[in-house]
């Protein structure tokens, strides 16, 4: 018997590849499985974020009692936080609206979208869609779509405009582009401040605008900003409108059915402005239309 020992089927050649296969095997699958547990890790993170960046009533907390007079507590702090943050969402959800409409309209996405009423037709035009699936009646349904563009550049600017502010911007946009409008609400900003504006501020200062005024889209908002300024600074004022006088002979009817109405009521007099009060409070109240009704009919009755 020889010294040296002698294993049959044993190959120094084949151990090796099968050895390094095994630990390709083994490497492959460790690798595959820190991939799954860093993409399951990665997918959970994902749905946190956007469960967190969604909005959504369930986000909001329920109303509940203060927990005292004095400063709010972290739990009120926190309540706070959540309420601002959905008040705020108002300032985009607007234009996401508008915006929708507005690609529903022009791409005329809504043909084939069955008639809520008439199943076997489909809609005809956007405000019949939007009216009778979610109740907006076609004028806000225009008002939405001609503010959505503004509104998107101003939030994208780091602006949170509401409906209101951009609505007062929407007819300068149309007459001198949507840079112009952009500049207007700068310039609004660099004179009170951007948590100082308001749709009233905007509106004076659109008021204050020369009629001859020239601007051109291709500049920045900012440059329009400045030539605004400018030319608010060298217009002449506007000239306020004369107080609207009533005929001689229509303040003698009132104050003839005025001392009527006194007799009636056992008074000694009723001036002009009582009565002028009373009216304008009976034509604004809109449980009993009857003055609503009767100046209409004398305005239409004027106008043919």
């Amino acid at each position: 018997m020889s010294g040296e020992y002698e294993i049959d089927g044993w190959d120094d050649e084949e151990a090796t590849e099968a050895a390094v296969k095994t630990l390709e095997n083994t490497s492959r699958r460790a690798t595959e499985e820190r991939r799954s547990a860093a993409d399951q890790e990665m997918a959970e993170r994902i749905k946190k974020a956007v469960d967190a960046a969604r909005p959504g009533l369930d986000k909001v907390p329920d109303p509940v009692e203060p927990s005292g007079d004095g400063d709010l507590t972290p739990e009120e702090e926190e309540r706070l936080t959540a309420c601002i943050a959905g008040v705020e969402l108002l300032s985009t959800a607007y234009w996401v609206a508008g915006k929708s409409l507005d690609t529903m309209a022009v791409g005329r996405l809504f043909r084939r979208l069955p008639h809520k009423l008439e199943p076997s037709r489909c809609y005809a035009t956007i405000e019949e869609w939007a009216n009778l699936e979610h109740g907006i009646k076609q004028s806000r349904a225009s008002k939405l779509r001609a503010g959505w563009e503004l509104g998107e550049v101003l939030n994208a600017s780091g602006y949170k405009a509401p409906e209101g502010q951009v609505r007062e911007l929407v007819p300068l946009k149309n007459r001198h582009g949507l840079k112009a409008a952009v500049g207007v609400y700068q310039l609004v900003v660099d004179a009170v401040g951007a948590d100082k504006v308001t749709a009233e501020r905007i509106r004076e200062t659109v008021r204050l605008l020369p009629g001859d005024l020239a601007l051109s889209d291709e500049d920045d908002p900012e440059v329009i900003a400045h030539a605004l300024n400018d030319a608010i600074e060298s217009a002449e004022p506007p000239q306020p409108k004369p107080p609207a006088a009533l005929p001689a002979e229509l303040k003698r009817d009132v104050d003839r059915r005025a001392v009527a109405l006194a007799d009636r009521l056992d008074r000694r007099r009723i001036d002009r402005q009582e009565v002028l009060g009373h009216l304008l409070a009976a034509f604004a109240d809109e449980d009993d239309s009857r003055v609503f009704d009767a100046v209409f009919d004398r305005m239409k009755k004027a106008a043919s």
